[in-house]
């Protein structure tokens, strides 16, 4: 008999639930990024806030929650309500590498959250000086690296930044040793680079296209399989000296562990609504974005892609020596 009414009160609870988010969303939903506003990541976050917002029940807004590489603002909001309102623009820095780059993180990127939605990616492109010699192609760089170990200098945006990760795993691969030199973002990195201080920097796609189309650097080769429609004239990595290598800077949609499946359902609805919009995805496309299968932007494949990447990261992280903060 205990057994039965048991069984009955789960029952009425699932079925009270479910009655609960019928009406699902009732408030406005946040998109917690964990940066300042301005950047690449709040900058996407906004695009999908604004295009997913159109035609629903209620908007969604951003809040940014900056500091400590995006980990304050990711671990506030795995400790929120699993509601269905507050949810996370995740990205790789703190959904994957910092697992490797911190001995006591406040979150698990994989035991805390819950996958809701990948984001397109922008792979990286490295961006040199134009006006020395070694920078012309990625053999000659390759070479000059391989001849004077430590000489060549590539900036970052910060340790454990993507362009610091990327960098770190490629010359990992081609089995250079350089110099790494963090900066506080890429503005003054580029600065850097055009003023012949620094050599190189990985930047992501969609903020380095601006800068080679001027010519104030060279793009010298992408982290993308195939190339850029919008660089066609700067190769891959992939056909020239690692074949096979694929790279990017990732985001997705994160929500507490807990949250609701009808809410989740609800949120990947919309994304998806947004990805089917050709005149949506065409900017995207057009600012420097790579589209990824529908397959691939799934809630379960993003979990299982969190989870490959948190075990890449701290991989690449321990075998280039970074230290942990």
């Amino acid at each position: 008999m205990k057994s039965f009414r048991i069984m009955a009160l789960a029952s009425v609870l699932a079925v009270v639930s479910s009655v609960a988010f019928a009406k699902y969303p009732e408030r406005p939903i946040t998109f917690v990024v964990p940066f300042a506003a301005g950047g690449a990541t709040d900058v996407l976050a906004r695009q999908f806030a604004e295009r997913m917002s159109r035609g629903a029940a209620q908007n969604i807004i951003v809040d940014n929650i900056p500091g400590a590489g995006g980990t304050i603002g990711a671990a506030k909001v795995a400790k929120s309500k699993p509601d269905g309102y507050t949810l996370l623009i995740g990205h790789v820095g703190y959904m994957a590498a910092a697992a490797g780059l911190y001995k006591e993180l406040p979150y698990d990127p994989v035991k805390d959250f819950d996958a809701v939605a990948r984001f397109p990616d922008t792979p990286l492109v490295l961006t040199c000086d134009p006006g020395k010699p070694y920078t012309t192609d990625i053999r000659s760089l390759v070479k000059y690296a391989r001849d004077n170990p430590g000489r060549l200098t590539i900036a970052n945006a910060g340790v454990g930044s993507s362009g610091h990760l990327i960098a770190a795993l490629v010359t990992s691969q081609l089995k250079l040793q350089v110099t790494h030199v963090p900066y506080k973002g890429n503005a003054p990195a580029y600065s850097d680079i055009m003023g012949g201080r620094v050599d190189c920097l990985f930047d992501q796609s969609n903020t380095a296209m601006p800068q080679v189309k001027s010519g104030k650097v060279r793009g010298v080769v992408t982290t993308a399989i195939q190339r850029l429609p919008q660089m066609p004239e700067i190769p891959t990595l992939a056909e020239s000296e690692l074949p096979g290598f694929e790279a990017a800077t990732w985001y997705g949609i994160f929500a507490p562990k807990g949250t609701p499946r009808e809410a989740i359902r609800w949120v990947f609805d919309r994304f998806q609504e947004a990805m089917k919009d050709p005149d949506f995805t065409k900017k995207l496309v057009d600012a420097g974005y790579v589209m990824i299968p529908e397959a691939e932007q799934r809630p379960d494949a993003l979990a299982a892609y969190t989870r490959e990447q948190v075990e890449l990261w701290k991989k690449v992280i321990a075998d280039a020596g970074i230290p942990r903060q």
